[in-house]
């Protein structure tokens, strides 16, 4: 059963905590209210600012699972605090683990201050949860696939759209790379997981990746330097550094250029150019 009273308060005391850039909003000026306002909560947690302030008021109908997980994702709630909403709304939590896609607050917060680099954080399947502005000019949106196509790992044998977003003389290290780290997720996973799940369909639909896969490599990597192809800017040698979550097996993956390089300039300008088009996206019909 919901417990509406018990809902409302953790909400409103979660949504006092938070300061706008905590969950990577601007604060304004002439700002007066004690941590967010129930507008900047529902922008964070995509849904109607009605629809929360009811949930705050312990009116409105029963949140839904998915509801709770984004409420709970956009607050920026720790594990612990992440299930215990869940049993307040009446719902059993999600597991944890490797196949929990709920960013961890601290991840959140390192992700919420890169404005001006583009950043991603992943799954360990390379499944994006979120990537910057500048990450969307760079690559595009990467979260709005599903299903097995979700994994870049699975894009990358199964659509060519993936691979153009990849300089062509770095195609054949990608292949090995992620033929090498899908055979270590399945041989750490196990049968029956997802990891498995895809090694099967992708033998099943391509035979680029079959003829890697039997090659048997482990422990493939990339080259410090990764060549990003822009259709616009042409291309971008970009560092990519990680930093994982353990407890989430999610990664954070950074993307930086050599500052005075030509693909440093280029980082400028895709700033500039993912402004327009984010604005351009906005304009109402003429």
């Amino acid at each position: 059963m919901i417990d509406r009273a018990g809902l409302a308060e953790f909400l409103r005391r979660r949504r006092e905590s938070l300061q706008p850039e905590d969950v990577g909003l601007p604060r304004g000026q002439r700002r007066r209210t004690t941590g967010l306002r129930r507008e900047e909560v529902a922008t964070i947690c995509h849904i109607s600012t009605d629809y929360y302030s009811r949930l705050e008021r312990e009116r409105g109908p029963h949140p839904s699972e998915q509801m709770i997980a984004s409420i709970a994702q956009g607050l920026h709630l720790s594990l612990d605090e992440r299930d215990h909403l869940f049993r307040l709304a009446g719902h059993n939590p999600p597991t944890r683990g490797t196949t929990s896609e709920h960013i961890g607050p601290g991840l959140l917060r390192i992700f919420d201050r890169l404005t001006d680099t583009p950043a991603e954080i992943v799954t360990e399947l390379g499944e994006t949860l979120r990537q910057t502005p500048l990450g969307v000019a760079l690559t595009g949106d990467l979260t709005r696939y599903t299903g097995p196509a979700r994994s870049i790992g699975y894009r990358w044998f199964t659509d060519s759209a993936t691979r153009a977003l990849y300089h062509p003389d770095d195609h054949a290290l990608h292949s090995r790379v992620f033929a090498s780290g899908l055979r270590k997720m399945v041989t750490l996973r196990g049968p029956g997981s997802r990891a498995a799940r895809l090694q099967s369909l992708l033998l099943d639909r391509s035979e680029e990746f079959r003829a890697v896969w039997n090659e048997h490599e482990v422990g493939i990597r990339y080259n410090e330097v990764k060549r990003f192809m822009h259709p616009e800017l042409g291309v971008l040698e970009l560092t990519c550094q990680a930093l994982l979550d353990p407890d989430q097996s999610h990664f954070l993956m950074v993307y930086t250029a050599v500052p005075g390089s030509e693909s440093y300039e280029k980082l400028q300008l895709l700033s500039v150019i993912g402004t327009q088009r984010m604005a351009s996206q906005t304009l109402p019909d003429a």
